[in-house]
């Protein structure tokens, strides 16, 4: 896994873009971190830069349309999100209610993106996990209750020890309070 660490979203923001060229497909999932970096917004400024697959399937109104839409972008070309915790022992923890980002951040996607704040980072796997459960899924539930849902629910769960193909995979960590 390649690490880059930059100093703040702004930051985050303008290496993320550059890692991705011109006319890319790429795939985001509801992150809150690309969100707050300013990446959702750059997508919807900037349509003539990459493939939007997350605009497109929010463009098409047909419910069996979209699942269909986002089971396909298990292997676009970059996908793109956050992680919930990391431990200094070296895996990533991710958690999802659908699972929808899970199958190219494993296997799908040809490049895999995650942008990170340095407060997700805990000693040991059992830290991160802990950190993921006990204060990730708390906060993510409560935004989901902002926006009028019932809250939201821990469908699955990725403990990613390593990637075997080089190159793969790239975060970015930020030194600075981003996600959950």
């Amino acid at each position: 896994m390649n690490v880059l660490i930059v100093e703040d979203a702004h930051r985050a923001l303008d290496q993320l873009v550059a890692l991705l060229p011109p006319g890319a497909e790429v795939m985001s999932g509801g992150s809150t971190t690309l969100e707050q970096i300013g990446f959702v917004n750059y997508l919807i400024e900037h349509p003539e830069r990459f493939r939007n697959l997350k605009g497109e399937i929010l463009a098409t109104k047909d419910p069996e349309k979209q699942t269909e839409l986002r089971r396909r972008t298990t292997v676009a070309e970059y996908w793109l999100g956050s992680v919930h915790g990391i431990a200094e022992t070296g895996e990533v923890v991710v958690a999802s209610a659908t699972g929808s980002q899970l199958g190219g951040y494993v296997y799908g996607a040809r490049h895999v993106i995650w942008v990170a704040g340095t407060h997700k980072i805990a000693p040991t796997l059992e830290d991160a996990v802990k950190r993921t459960l006990d204060y990730s899924m708390r906060l993510e539930d409560e935004r989901m209750k902002k926006l009028g849902a019932s809250g939201t629910t821990l469908g699955k769960m990725l403990i990613f020890h390593r990637e075997l193909a080089p190159g793969r995979i790239t975060m970015i960590l930020v030194k600075q309070v981003l996600g959950f």
